[in-house]
């Protein structure tokens, strides 16, 4: 990465912190370009040349969040691919805790699925985790496609009911509500 490119991506990475550190205070739809770069300490112009609209950041600002959130999955041991499961607390726990921190980010992506789409997290862990762990509990190809779509829309719509709630209840407790609602492909046998 060049120098030019290196300082593009910091102040792509300042415009997003303060995108975050704004969701704290206040709505989505209330903040401002403005505030934005004030929070950011950089120019509307600088905005402009990064993004033409709000939802631009917010959309660069989730694929930020998401990249954290693989990083942090990074220091969980990787299964045996034939013992891969889908509904496994060590999965879950981290990832729960991550939309808990950034639950303000998660609320305004759940809120806008038609444009930041959830569905886009779960298939970027499609090829790593969900096909090796759909083939060993015996899936057929064909099929795999339907009960990813299935598995994958119950878990959003559970995690959108939390992020509802301002994430109050126990994360043991929803990950306990995933676990045993989840299809029987994916629950660990152990």
């Amino acid at each position: 990465m060049n120098k030019q490119e290196s300082k593009y991506q910091y102040t792509a990475s300042l415009m997003g912190e303060a995108l975050l550190l704004l969701l704290e205070q206040k709505d989505y739809d209330a903040i401002t370009v403005k505030e934005v770069c004030q929070k950011a300490g950089v120019n509307r112009s600088t905005f402009y040349l990064h993004y033409e609209s709000m939802n631009d950041l917010l959309e660069e600002t989730v694929d930020m969040i998401s990249g954290r959130f693989k990083e942090s999955l990074s220091s969980v041991p990787a299964d045996d691919p034939s013992k891969v499961v889908l509904t496994s607390e060590k999965y879950l726990r981290p990832y729960l805790g991550f939309i808990k921190e950034n639950m303000r980010a998660y609320k305004v992506i759940h809120q806008k699925d038609h444009l930041f789409n959830s569905q886009k997290t779960f298939e970027s862990f499609y090829q790593s985790i969900f096909s090796p762990a759909l083939t060993h509990f015996g899936v057929i190809e064909k099929e795999k496609k339907y009960v990813f779509a299935f598995y994958t829309q119950g878990t959003v719509a559970i995690i959108g009911k939390w992020l509802d709630d301002d994430c109050r209840d126990d994360i043991d407790m929803i990950i306990d509500l995933i676990m045993r609602h989840t299809l029987a492909y994916g629950r660990d046998e152990e």
